[in-house]
């Protein structure tokens, strides 16, 4: 006789439970020949009990333990369908009403049409039965309805750097600003999804920002200076959620110029991301909770208050030496270990330039004028564009410092452009004049070249036409035989 019978399908825990219990107690029969009588005796039970269960056992099996449904559990017989329906009708308006309250009109309601009136307990029993998804999604709205009770799709990377997913949380800690006063700061992170390793992390008393963004990709893009934290690289898939930060046009053109799919989560789900929602959960209960000035609801603020400095020391050493070096929940396995295992190469861009050239610095069409390139309000000079006069170009700009800028041509680099007022440096009228003379020669240069070209080919055109006329013998025209008659030099009068 099997002592572990396969688990039972299709029937609730209680059931399952119960068929257990019956089973190990019809065990010392089924195995070891034990009377049932000596059991019935132990256990206080009918021995006609045991008789039938041990029956069920042997024509159905484990099954046959189970509890059998009612054909008719749900419904109640002794009321018509009409009244239970308006029953649960009314008991799934919103707002919720009280179980009294839908008694009171169904009975109203049953007696004016002649029907046998439910009682209190009847009603409640009704209301009670509804289906848990239908009472949320009647009392609370599809989106309550959604994150409890949809099917979810969990996607898994396949290898390290496959996705990336970001976030932005504004962290229960009050740190000393610049000022040597209290505020929040906010946490910026981007987690591997296959490893749930920190890939790059930044914080700041700033409002999440599309730079912001930028300057944590950065560190998550290129190598660390840290000989512990080897996780670097572009990733496949960018995932995040419907940030401003993130749906910038700046991010949407880093995306296409580091060959690198921006993804984001369906909006107003946090579900979708969750891995990195509990990487958050994770730094406010092993982390955040230690530290002075930590302020969850309803705990006053300490006194004693580390320095934005400070506390970025503090998270380094965290995610460094204790995150990722313990086996994670999900993967079992160190998250910094799971990224490393397998000699996993990286795609990383060119050089550092090149990336702070894409992530740190924004894009913008403008046309060369005579005086410079406008931007905000500012004039960019330089002698190199003097060649560009009246034409587009793309300039690329550092949102945190305007006193410079790039030009580029035809995705050519030109030089970079000043701002005079905000670089402390002034484009002179010698070297303006010199650009401007220079451009001037170049073109002159040029167009006495075309005009050389010109002249060669029409002096040859000329040539030919000229031997051609030579060679045939002509007779001059009676047109051209004119009397020799000279004509007055001073213009006279008609009657004259």
């Amino acid at each position: 006789m099997d002592d572990n019978p396969a688990p039972l399908a299709g029937v609730s825990e209680h059931e399952r439970a119960r068929a257990l219990e019956r089973f190990h107690l019809l065990q010392p029969s089924l195995a070891h020949g034990v009377p049932l009588a000596q059991l019935a005796k132990h256990h206080h039970l009918p021995l006609r009990t045991l008789q039938r269960w041990q029956q069920l056992y042997r024509e159905h099996g484990l099954t046959g333990l189970a509890r059998k449904v009612r054909g008719d559990r749900g419904t109640h017989r002794q009321l018509r369908q009409e009244l239970q329906h308006c029953i649960e009708g009314i008991a799934l308006s919103t707002p919720p009403p009280s179980v009294a309250f839908v008694h009171r009109h169904v009975a109203a309601l049953a007696r004016e049409r002649g029907w046998k009136t439910p009682s209190y307990w009847c009603v409640h029993a009704i209301i009670k039965g509804l289906d848990a998804a239908l009472v949320t999604l009647a009392h609370h709205g599809t989106k309550t309805y959604c994150n409890t009770f949809d099917l979810l799709h969990r996607h898994e990377a396949l290898h390290p750097n496959d996705i990336w997913q970001a976030d932005h949380t504004l962290l229960d800690l009050w740190v000393l600003n610049d000022q040597q006063q209290p505020a929040r700061p906010w946490l910026t992170v981007i987690l591997d999804d296959y490893s749930r390793a920190v890939a790059g992390f930044g914080v700041s008393f700033q409002a999440p920002s599309a730079i912001q963004t930028a300057l944590v990709l950065r560190q998550a893009i290129w190598r660390k200076t840290t000989p512990q934290w080897h996780v670097c690289g572009i990733p496949a898939t960018f995932y995040t959620d419907h940030g401003s930060d993130f749906t910038s046009h700046h991010l949407e053109q880093v995306s296409v110029d580091l060959n690198m799919a921006l993804v984001f989560s369906e909006a107003g789900m946090p579900r979708g991301r969750g891995k990195i929602e509990r990487f958050f959960r994770t730094i406010n209960q092993m982390l955040l909770c230690e530290l002075p000035g930590y302020v969850p609801a309803g705990r006053p603020m300490g006194h004693s208050l580390l320095t934005l400095a400070g506390f970025e020391a503090h998270l380094q050493h965290f995610i460094l030496e204790q995150y990722h070096q313990r086996p994670h929940s999900d993967t079992h396995i160190p998250p910094h270990a799971r990224w490393a295992a397998g000699g996993f190469l990286p795609r990383l861009p060119e050089s550092l330039e090149q990336l702070d050239l894409l992530l740190l610095t924004v894009a913008k069409s403008r046309q060369v004028r005579q005086d410079g390139i406008y931007f905000q309000n500012l004039r960019y000079l330089d002698p190199m564009l003097a060649a560009y006069m009246g034409e587009r170009v793309i300039i690329r700009y550092d949102p945190r410092d305007l006193a410079e800028i790039r030009v580029f041509h035809h995705n050519r680099f030109l030089c970079r452009a000043i701002c005079p007022e905000l670089a402390g440096e002034t484009i002179t009228l010698r070297e303006i004049i010199q650009a401007r003379n220079h451009r001037r020669k170049a073109l002159r240069d040029t167009l006495q070249a075309r005009r050389q070209t010109v002249e060669a080919l029409l002096e040859a055109h000329r040539g030919y036409h000229q031997s051609d006329a030579l060679s045939v013998e002509t007779l001059p025209r009676a047109d051209d035989i004119t009397p020799s008659v000279e004509l007055p030099k001073l213009k006279r009068y008609f009657n004259e």
